[in-house]
């Protein structure tokens, strides 16, 4: 939960602090990663930093957020460093305060500690409360910024057993659409409208002219937030409804594995700067993370398959499994069709690959949880004489969760 706060004097003297105080253990950490070349865990840190720290008058406590703070941000470091991506040397610019100790919800304020005894009420805005409000949530740690308050709730959340379970749909991320489904029903979502936001911005970004490189880049940071924001509002949208759709439905959630697929669209692949610049910011990975974490929250179970589960599910049949074959050049009327010779008929490739997706998925899940329904599952599956039924949604128009759908 966040929400806008604009902190006093005494707060921004609280949060100062321990933004240097996390500097401190980030340096003690980076001399100790220099003699000894580990990482410090926050274990190591504590017995490190700790009493170098008691220079700092305040809640002690906060030293030991502080101290995982920075164990936090090696630990990143060293990953990026794993990966090879260059790293400079890490450390915070601006106060903050976070903690997980010492305060409380009382009378619609955040209480907090700005001493040992001195404390301060922060307001909480009606919709945070509401939300914090429920019992079944539990606020675990508070974070502050110079511009916002923003609170970590937690629950308790009991997944769904094998037997609970009906069935699984799949998710096709493409950059055009996303295609959501199983045997019964498939629902394409538009979000050709974050394409076009992505060339907007990018348009505009290019037309600035002036000679100073500060102010280009202040204001194309403006124009790339105000693109973010934009994309994510449109995929929160089609989040909410399948993920409130699949705990409806009793379903799991089923995705390909796409990792790798930027390297598709490098320099030098033969492609130009504009399509490759188009598919670099498509946001397939948003998706996937949004649709998690609220899936998450609501108990409902995810499915990631492997690259060797994920192969060939665009290109074979889900009918007969045959290799479907690709229309000729110039054959305008099957775009993104293909052909099975089997079956003798057109089939959509993004239907092709959300039928394979949703079947594979739901042998993976039974096979995890309970031997002998995958069978069944499969039969019926192959036995299924009728087509899905086909919805379209404009993303961009969704408002709630019942849309108005045409076949």
């Amino acid at each position: 939960m966040r929400q806008d706060f604009q902190p006093g004097p005494l707060v921004l003297a609280v949060m100062e602090d321990f933004r240097r105080m996390t500097n401190d253990s980030i340096r003690i950490g980076l001399e100790f990663e220099r003699d000894s070349g580990l990482t410090p865990s926050m274990k190591k840190m504590s017995l490190l930093a700790y009493g170098k720290l008691r220079q700092y008058v305040g809640f002690s406590q906060y030293r030991l957020c502080a101290m995982s703070k920075a164990a936090g941000i090696l630990s990143s470091r060293r990953k990026s460093l794993r990966r090879g991506f260059p790293t400079k040397v890490p450390y915070l610019s601006r106060p903050i305060l976070v903690s997980c100790y010492g305060f409380r919800i009382e009378a619609g304020n955040l209480v907090i500690h700005l001493g040992s005894s001195t404390f301060e009420s922060i307001p909480l805005n009606s919709h945070t409360f509401k939300v914090i409000s429920d019992s079944a949530l539990k606020v675990s740690s508070f974070t502050l910024t110079e511009r916002s308050l923003s609170l970590c709730v937690s629950k308790q959340v009991q997944e769904p057993e094998s037997g609970k379970v009906s069935g699984a749909i799949g998710i096709d991320r493409n950059l055009r659409n996303l295609t959501v489904g199983n045997d019964e029903v498939v629902t394409f979502y538009d979000i050709t409208k974050i394409v076009a936001i992505g060339e907007r911005t990018r348009s505009i970004i290019k037309s600035f002219t002036r000679n100073d490189a500060r102010a280009r880049r202040a204001l194309s940071s403006k124009y790339g937030r105000r693109r973010r924001e934009r994309v994510q509002r449109i995929l929160h949208l089609v989040s909410r409804e399948v993920v409130e759709k699949a705990k409806a439905e009793r379903q799991v959630i089923v995705f390909e594995d796409l990792g790798g697929i930027r390297r598709l669209y490098r320099k030098g692949n033969g492609q130009g700067p504009s399509y490759r610049s188009r598919m670099n910011s498509w946001p397939f990975y948003e998706v996937k993370r949004q649709i998690e974490y609220k899936a998450t929250w609501e108990g409902v179970p995810v499915v990631t398959l492997t690259r060797r589960e994920t192969r060939g599910t665009t290109i074979d049949c889900p009918r007969c499994g045959e290799r479907l074959q690709v229309p000729v050049r110039g054959d305008d009327g099957h775009y993104r069709q293909l052909w099975c010779k089997v079956c003798r008929r057109w089939m959509d490739r993004d239907v092709c690959a959300v039928l394979n997706i949703s079947r594979r998925g739901w042998l993976r899940f039974d096979h995890s949880s309970k031997e002998g329904e995958a069978g069944e599952a499969v039969k019926r599956n192959a036995e299924h004489e009728g087509e899905p039924l086909i919805l379209r949604v404009d993303a961009s128009k969704l408002r709630g969760v019942e849309q108005g759908c045409s076949t």
